[in-house]
């Protein structure tokens, strides 16, 4: 590998160098999150592809780092970038399941269930107390992807007039619509 690497100018080996630690951070980003979600089977596979590129850049960079700067900073740059995308993909791909929680009052609480019931989701409310009123806790678990437009859509229904705290759940056991 070293041969061939040798025979290219240094620019084009900077740039494998950041091509290939950006996938592999982009993977790292990824194989992480899915251990944390219980995917062990597939953060495992990754963790394996991420380690065979780790090996083969560092090998490239490790023989030659005195003799060019640049491929540190492009290996810097490869990190970085990495770290970016990989988040970037996650986020897209919106692993896990979240939990929002919404209080709400009365009249905007029937307007969530109804939309909810609609929508074929599962909720639970409880009826409760705020610092001026009659106050209502709507809690929701459904797939993280779903989340950014559930939360958009509620607001939007209630005229931004309830609050949400919206988490993620590692694990859940049953519950209405619920598959796991």
């Amino acid at each position: 590998m070293s041969d061939f690497l040798q025979m290219l100018p240094p620019i084009v080996v900077c740039l494998i160098v950041c091509a290939a630690k950006i996938v592999e951070i982009s993977i790292q980003s990824l194989k992480t999150c899915m251990m944390v979600k219980g995917q062990r089977l597939k953060a495992a596979a990754l963790g394996f592809i991420e380690c065979t590129i780790w090996g083969l850049v560092i090998s490239t960079i490790i023989g030659t780092l005195g003799d060019n700067i640049f491929l540190l900073l492009f290996y810097c740059v490869g990190y970085a970038s990495g770290l970016f995308i990989g988040s970037t993909i996650e986020s897209k791909i919106a692993l896990g399941t979240s939990n929002l929680q919404l209080i709400a009052n009365d009249e905007n609480t029937q307007k969530i269930t109804e939309y909810l019931k609609e929508s074929n989701k599962g909720y639970t409310v409880f009826e409760g107390h705020g610092s001026t009123d009659k106050m209502n806790m709507i809690f929701i678990v459904l797939p993280r992807k779903e989340a950014p437009k559930m939360l958009k859509a509620l607001r939007k229904l209630c005229d931004n007039k309830v609050f949400v705290v919206a988490s993620e759940i590692s694990k859940y056991v049953g519950g209405y619509g619920m598959v796991k």
